[in-house]
């Protein structure tokens, strides 16, 4: 593909914009930044809009926009899984979260592993649940790499010196501003976003020839899901069961964690759970996308051909955009891309960075470091961290990172019965959730690997086909094991201790 010069420069001077603001965000709301809780959570200080766009530029990723559209456009109605999901989750995260919130910011939790070894005492469970946290996220930040690939491969720009560029950009201000940098910037990500998703929703129909001729070019196997047939649940039951994982997922993510525990108040975060859903709205529009990628006949078309065969379907947003609108244009939605892989990537690094310094190297480590010390350490493993996903998009295939971030998901859903029912309840036994995180995480991964990878498992109950998401099959066992473990440990008189007590998850 020849070089898209207007899109270009477009893109270049929106980059150059994000990454000043993202230096002087370290101005904003000016706090130590040599105090962790300061770098890594902005000093809880960010209010409900802030905390909107922060945990909205943290959730709905470069790769979303990417991936969600690529995946209507090749395997059709499924896609729309991730739009249900998204409102499920809100519910859970207006009844839970508020209660971490509370927890966390009297006994100064800046981690998941920190409320678990409060909660438990138990440093093992804690070690546990930040591992898997920090495993999971790391091929979460490599996806966002390469959906800034994919756009600058569809600007024209060859070899992967772009993608270098933008980590020593990310790194750069990441150390320097700590969370205050995404959250500045996340204000601009969104903006463009839902510019561009807009616009895009009301002049690609217009230039198509209407939403009537682009759902009648698309076959009806992608438009509805096909119909169970003999004893199975079919496809039925795989969107039902990845909309109910995925949303008990989503906000165990480290990344998702941080986002919240930065916000100034529970109320902040309450308010969040009733305004994010015009997310899902967004995210709706997006997975649109692919549908009128498949209708404008972009996969066929010479000029992008080259871009198809390096990245398969996820090329079908920017051929789309590239083939609708103006090169000024394509160069502002490209960059609302680009820039939404840089939010969640500083993002997700911080939040691995804090799991690291508190759990890892403070517990076993350095038990007693200074507060300049511990901010220290987080801020050079934050870079460590983006070094290893640059590493990773540049010299291993894209597909084993989206395989890695299939498992990650599988994983991290293992943390909820210690996190979320550990918010209501200190009747589980610290081993026996240890026991069963070790059942889910064993169990999920042969699952994945019996099947080369796929996100989904077939189980055959009472003669019937069940295929579904396998994270949500694990951590039901891990839930079984769980509470099984825990009537019999309690029966031995294991020893219960808590660092909190009821009055820290109340207002």
């Amino acid at each position: 593909m020849d070089v898209n010069w207007v899109a270009l420069v477009i893109f270049v001077l929106l980059f150059g914009f994000i990454t000043w603001l993202g230096f002087v965000a370290a101005r904003w709301r000016k706090g130590d930044l040599d105090l962790l809780h300061e770098w890594g959570l902005g000093g809880r200080r960010f209010g409900t809009a802030v905390t909107w766009f922060l945990i909205g530029g943290d959730l709905y990723t470069a790769y979303t926009f990417v991936a969600v559209p690529a995946l209507a456009f090749g395997a059709g109605a499924v896609a729309f899984f991730a739009v249900p999901y998204t409102i499920i989750i809100y519910p859970l995260m207006f009844m839970a979260f508020p209660r971490l919130w509370r927890v966390s910011h009297r006994h100064n939790y800046i981690t998941a592993g920190d409320f678990v070894k409060g909660r438990y005492g138990n440093r093992w469970l804690a070690l546990a649940i930040t591992v898997t946290g920090i495993i999971a996220t790391m091929p979460y930040i490599a996806l966002q790499l390469v959906g800034l690939q994919v756009v600058i491969g569809g600007l024209g720009v060859a070899g992967d010196w772009p993608l270098v560029v933008a980590f020593v950009i990310l790194a750069a201000f990441t150390y320097t501003s700590g969370l205050r940098a995404p959250a500045a910037i996340a204000i601009v990500k969104d903006t463009l976003i839902y510019l561009t998703a807009f616009v895009a929703v009301v002049a690609i129909p217009i230039h198509l020839g209407g939403f009537g001729h682009i759902f009648s070019a698309v076959p009806a196997a992608k438009l509805l899901l096909a119909a169970p047939t003999g004893n199975s649940t079919g496809v039925y039951g795989v969107y039902i069961t990845l909309a109910i994982g995925s949303a008990m997922a989503l906000f165990l993510y480290p990344h998702s964690v941080t986002g919240m525990l930065s916000a100034s108040s529970a109320h902040a975060v309450r308010r969040n759970a009733a305004l994010l859903p015009a997310y899902s709205l967004m995210l709706g529009l997006l997975a649109l996308l692919g549908f009128f990628a498949f209708a404008a006949g972009v996969a066929k078309m010479p000029q992008f051909a080259a871009g198809f065969a390096q990245y398969k379907a996820n090329f079908a947003v920017p051929a789309l955009f590239l083939y609708s609108f103006p090169s000024w244009f394509v160069g502002v939605a490209f960059a609302a891309i680009g820039i939404g892989a840089l939010v969640p990537a500083a993002i997700m690094s911080i939040a691995s960075a804090n799991l690291y310094t508190r759990n890892i190297h403070r517990e076993f480590f350095n038990r007693n470091p200074t507060d300049k010390q511990e901010a220290q350490m987080a801020k050079w493993v934050s870079l460590v961290v983006k070094l290893g996903a640059l590493v990773f998009v540049l010299f291993v295939p894209a597909q084993y990172a989206i395989q890695f971030q299939l498992l990650g998901g599988i994983w991290i859903i293992q943390t909820f019965p210690a996190v979320i029912f550990g918010l209501y309840t200190r009747w589980f036994n610290d081993w026996a959730l240890l026991i069963g995180w070790v059942v889910g995480i064993v169990s999920g991964t042969w699952m994945t690997a019996a099947v080369q990878f796929k996100p989904t498992y077939s189980l055959v109950i009472a003669g019937w086909s069940v295929p579904g998401y396998t994270a949500l099959y694990t951590v039901i066992l891990n839930f079984a094991v769980a509470v099984a473990l825990t009537w019999i440990f309690g029966g031995l008189g294991a020893a219960r201790r808590d660092q909190t007590v009821p009055a820290d998850y109340h207002a």
